[in-house]
């Protein structure tokens, strides 16, 4: 005998006024901060000494992936 075939209810949507953590907007508002402070002052950017060899990487894969 074929078990019962009962019908699929739909998820319950929730409460209309679905409240957020509070971490959930402060970390985009200091992601924000951040990356505001980071670009207002450019004069003070300076590039990091970096390794020789990570450089002639990123130009072999450039070099590979433009036409």
């Amino acid at each position: 005998m074929p078990a019962p075939v009962y019908p699929r209810t739909p998820p319950d949507p929730g409460p209309a006024g679905a409240r957020l953590p509070w971490w959930a907007v402060a970390l985009p508002v200091v992601a924000f901060a951040v990356l505001l402070v980071v670009v207002s002052d450019p004069e003070q950017a300076q590039a990091a000494p970096g390794h020789p060899a990570a450089g002639r990487l990123i130009e072999r894969a450039i070099a590979l992936l433009s036409p």
